[in-house]
């Protein structure tokens, strides 16, 4: 089954940051992806779309490093890139908001002093500075997955991996990290105005997808389906599966 593509989706006058080439990746006898190609070019808002199971999750992290393919051409990448993932529910570790985000930069190299107070810049840039001192496992969830977003924006990364990022959330809450994942896709990487943030994102808020993404990837058990500008994706002829998912016929 080949995937319904648009020619800009292609870059092919750009060079990809990220370059999948028909990658498989099986967790025992399930097949989490299956001849997955994927190019990511600087500065793409990409939206990984589809059913529990389809292989979102598993493509992140291969994007990411965490998880090997078992078959295909690779992942090719700039290894100059700086990257941070944000997983559904973050892992916080037991001590103070402040110090979940200066321990990141620390391990990075940064004094302790210098760390501290680029930490909590981090935390006012994400509306987190009054609770700097609170122990970060008592946080509620929104403001989790906000110092969360504090943490990889701290490191100033390139490339920007969401796992569903806002489905565990009430509303406000999901507003408030939406807002920020659009301001971060708004600034610059660890390389200056030359390097725009790249973000890619799995999600099932189809409303989310349209706000936020210049692309949309869809996936179904294991394979890339359709892969088209997000206006393509909505607007356009689409693979039945596709087609039902997007009507919300399909979960």
């Amino acid at each position: 089954m080949s995937a319904m593509r648009h020619t800009e989706t292609a870059a092919a006058d750009t060079a990809p940051w990220m370059d999948l080439r028909q990658i498989t990746v099986c967790y025992g006898s399930v097949q989490a992806l299956r001849g997955v190609s994927l190019r990511i070019v600087p500065g793409e808002r990409v939206a990984l779309v589809g059913a529990n199971g389809s292989g979102k999750s598993t493509l992140l992290r291969v994007l990411h490093g965490l998880a090997d393919a078992n078959g295909g051409g690779g992942l090719q990448r700039d290894r100059a890139l700086r990257q941070a993932m944000l997983f559904q529910r973050p892992h916080m570790l037991r001590t103070s908001a402040l110090n979940n985000v200066a321990l990141a930069l620390w391990l990075r190299g940064m004094r302790w002093r210098d760390a501290r107070l680029a930490a909590l810049t981090a935390l006012q840039r994400v509306g987190l500075q009054g609770i700097a001192a609170q122990n970060a496992r008592t946080l509620s969830g929104g403001q989790q997955q906000r110092l969360a977003l504090a943490r990889a924006w701290a490191l100033r990364p390139d490339v920007l991996l969401l796992d569903e990022p806002t489905a565990s959330l009430d509303p406000h809450a999901k507003r408030e990290v939406e807002a920020l994942m659009a301001d971060f896709a708004a600034s610059h990487g660890s390389g200056g105005p030359a390097h725009p943030v790249t973000m890619v994102f799995s999600s099932h808020n189809l409303g989310q997808v349209k706000r936020l993404a210049s692309r949309v990837v869809y996936m179904e058990h294991g394979r890339l389906v359709a892969d088209l500008p997000v206006h393509d994706f909505f607007n356009g002829p689409l693979p039945e599966a596709a087609r039902l998912f997007v009507k919300g016929e399909l979960v």
